[in-house]
C-alpha cells in the first residue's frame, strides 16, 4: 500500500501522540500532550499507510523567519523505509512556502538532519527555542542535542 503524506487532521491525534509519546519515553523528543497537540495540528505533517499514520513532524513557528522541526518520529515497524526523510522534507518545503529564511531542529540524530541538508551549529543560536522549551526540559543542564540549521534562502539545486 502507498504512502501519502498529508497535513494531519483531529483524527491523526491519537496516532501521534502515541508515536511522539513512545520516543519521549526513551528521551529522545520532548512528550507533547494529546492538547497541545490538537491546538498546534495546523503545524503536524503525517505520513500514512491506508488509515494508519507510520510518522510524524510538526513545524513550529518563531518568528516570520526562523522555524524549528520538532517532534519528527516513525513508528518501529515503518523505520528504515524512508519516511523520516518524507516528512522531513515536507516540513522543509512547508517552511519554504512560507518564508522562512532560518529552519533549524534540535537533535541527536545529526546524520539524519544533515542528509536533508542541515549544518551543524549552536543551539546559543536560538535563543527562542531555549526560551520556550529548553527551559522547561528536565535534562536542559546535561544536554547532549545538537542544533542543526538550514538556510533557506539560497535556491534549491537540484
Amino acid at each position: 500500500m502507498k504512502i501519502k503524506v498529508r497535513r494531519a487532521s483531529p483524527q491523526d491525534v491519537s496516532a501521534i501522540a502515541a508515536l511522539v509519546a513512545s520516543y519521549a519515553k526513551s528521551g529522545d523528543l520532548l512528550p507533547r500532550s494529546r492538547q497541545e497537540i490538537a491546538s498546534s495540528l495546523v503545524s503536524w505533517v503525517v505520513a500514512v499507510r491506508g488509515e494508519a499514520v507510520q510518522a510524524c513532524g510538526s513545524l513550529v513557528h518563531y518568528t516570520p523567519m526562523l522555524s524549528e522541526i520538532r517532534s519528527l518520529a516513525v513508528a518501529e515497524d515503518a523505520k528504515r523505509n524512508g519516511l523520516g526523510m518524507v516528512v522531513g522534507q515536507a516540513l522543509i518545503e512547508e517552511a519554504r512556502g512560507r518564508g522562512v529564511h532560518t529552519l533549524f531542529a534540535l537533535t541527536r540524530t545529526t546524520g539524519f538532519f544533515q542528509k536533508l541538508g542541515f549544518e551543524i551549529s549552536l543551539e546559543q543560536r536560538f535563543p527562542e527555542k531555549v526560551w520556550r522549551d529548553c527551559r522547561l526540559c528536565p535534562i536542559q543542564d546535561r544536554c547532549d542535542e545538537v542544533a542543526v540549521v538550514m538556510n533557506l534562502n539560497q535556491p534549491v539545486i537540484h
